[in-house]
């Protein structure tokens, strides 16, 4: 199973995309919207990763997010990479949050995603403990 992420749209402030589900006989099982920070070349905190594929694994709580995530692997020169809830790119230090649409929900001008929670917990009721993670 994987994860297939396609960044769309990215600014000085934030990078939107489209992701979906992959089954393991190539059947499209569920979309969604993502959204991180911009491309500033893979620098912590406020960069988006590389491009690429990743190895991503279900955890638990954690001391930043107290709720059932992913873990983002390997990613070069970067810990703490994990797919979670939110809403704004405000709510994101390098990670990817996950949403039903794009939609400007604080009126800043920039898109956020909506319905984070639910999104991520269809993800989670989908993949198993363990997937790839493809970005384009």
């Amino acid at each position: 199973m994987k994860i297939i992420l396609t960044r769309q749209d990215s600014d000085n402030v934030q990078t939107l995309g489209n992701a979906v589900i992959i089954d393991d006989s190539d059947n499209e099982m569920f979309s969604f919207c993502t959204l991180e920070l911009p491309d500033l070349n893979n620098h912590p905190q406020t960069s988006c990763i590389p491009k690429g594929i990743y190895n991503v694994i279900k955890v638990g709580n954690s001391i930043n997010i107290p709720y059932i995530h992913f873990a983002v692997q390997n990613v070069p020169n970067r810990t703490g990479i994990c797919i979670h809830k939110g809403n704004y790119h405000s709510d994101i230090l390098g990670c990817i949050i996950v949403g039903d649409k794009h939609s400007d929900i604080n009126g800043d001008g920039e898109l956020d995603v909506v319905d984070s929670g639910v999104t991520l917990q269809k993800i989670l009721d989908l993949v198993p403990d363990s997937f790839s993670l493809e970005i384009a």
